[in-house]
């Protein structure tokens, strides 16, 4: 197996506090350059696995056919062994199930069907905004980012209001935590408590169906047969979880970049970059999930080194989104890049179903604080959240002031 050259200080990436307490870009700029694919040595917890940081073979590898998601696309899953949901979720199902699954799926979610939804997004959006204007310093996390996402992925599935909170707490904890000891457990009951409440939302929309998505995929036919309640229950589960926990950690760092470069909130305050521009940059920016986990079912051969049936491989999408040999200066936030084709959403067949909604939202927030702020200033230290998977902030103390 192949070590990280000399030089390259080799992390813990299945460990959350890994991601908090090291500089992770410098870390990923000198694998790229000495290491770009790597083993991962095992520890007393977990099995080794491959790293893969360059975007030529991370996008290479999204499409190859000897790489698997049925045992989990999520470190912390395959580490632990296969996904319960596997060929059952479209996010971790391999073909042929996944093209009729996942066009299931996709029904729900084109932007002809997301049209009315997309324009309440702003509404909110816009009312949010101007009610945190009058405030003196608030939790831009709380009070705004965790307000969209949540709120229109509900929507969508008709959730009642009763329920909501108790899924954004377990959304919150089912791949991320508040604290570097985090109880892993913690996380696994989490997502347990997702895919039962959705189970048993499953079974009361077969009998009673509504006008909403959970109805239209338990009528819905995959292969000439209807999904189970559980497989309709993780993939709920799956939207709901994409739906918020992306959006949500997105807008947090798009205030925080924009108030750490003022050149680029001026920028996009006088028009001139478009929204449009900013919001890929932020995407890239962000990257906020930081890799994607396979499976080989068969063996191959990754610049140059022997990968095994059997064998893990990572790809590390936040190491892609800042390679040098695409992105020019990737460490410098700049709103007009172009071109800017990040990988924040994936690439391939297991292409982000919520990309449209993601990057409508985004739209909406940027849209809602060039029209409305005139001078966002940061009130306090943003904190972190720790996952290996997440990458962002659960608050971000801030002040904004009307144009």
């Amino acid at each position: 197996m192949t070590q990280p050259a000399l030089g390259v200080r080799a992390l813990d990436l299945a460990a959350p506090a890994t991601f908090v307490e090291n500089d992770v870009h410098e870390f990923w700029r000198a694998v790229r350059a000495d290491s770009p694919v790597y083993w991962h040595e095992p520890t007393d917890r977990n099995p080794g696995f491959w790293v893969v940081s360059r975007f030529r073979d991370i996008q290479s590898l999204l499409h190859h056919e000897a790489l698997s998601s049925a045992r989990g696309n999520v470190l912390d899953v395959v580490l632990r062994g296969d996904d319960s949901a596997g060929g059952s979720m479209v996010a971790v199902t391999d073909p042929p199930r996944h093209r009729p699954l996942r066009n299931l799926i996709w029904s729900a979610f084109t932007p002809r069907v997301l049209g009315a939804v997309v324009e309440k997004v702003r509404q909110r959006t816009d009312e949010l905004i101007a009610k945190v204007i009058e405030l003196d310093t608030f939790d831009f996390a709380t009070e705004v980012a965790e307000q969209v996402p949540m709120t229109t992925i509900c929507d969508l599935l008709s959730i009642p209001a009763a329920d909501r909170a108790d899924l954004l707490r377990w959304n919150k904890m089912a791949l991320s935590s508040d604290h570097a000891d985090s109880d892993e457990f913690e996380a696994l009951g989490a997502r347990n408590e997702i895919v039962l409440y959705f189970m048993e939302l499953a079974a009361q929309r077969r009998e009673t169906p509504g006008d909403d998505v959970i109805s239209t995929l338990a009528a819905a036919e995959v292969d000439g047969e209807r999904l189970t309640e559980a497989e309709l229950a993780v993939n709920c589960y799956s939207l709901i979880l994409g739906g918020d926990e992306t959006s949500r950690v997105s807008a947090i760092c798009a205030v925080l970049a924009l108030i750490e470069n003022p050149d680029q909130w001026d920028a996009l305050r006088a028009g001139h970059v478009s929204v449009e521009s900013a919001v890929e940059e932020v995407l890239r920016w962000s990257s906020p999930a930081m890799h994607l986990a396979r499976t080989a079912k068969a063996d191959f051969t990754i610049d140059g080194h022997e990968v095994r049936e059997g064998d893990i491989v990572t790809l590390w999408t936040i190491s892609g989104n800042n390679d040098e040999a695409v992105f020019d200066e990737p460490r410098r936030f700049t709103l007009s890049r172009s071109p800017n084709k990040h990988l924040s959403f994936g690439h391939g067949p297991h292409f982000c179903l919520g990309a449209f909604l993601g990057r409508a939202e985004l739209n909406a927030l940027l849209s809602a604080l060039v029209a409305k702020v005139g001078r966002m200033e940061r009130r306090g230290a943003p904190r972190p959240i720790y996952s290996n998977f997440l990458n962002g902030y659960k608050s971000l103390p801030v002040t904004f002031r009307g144009r």
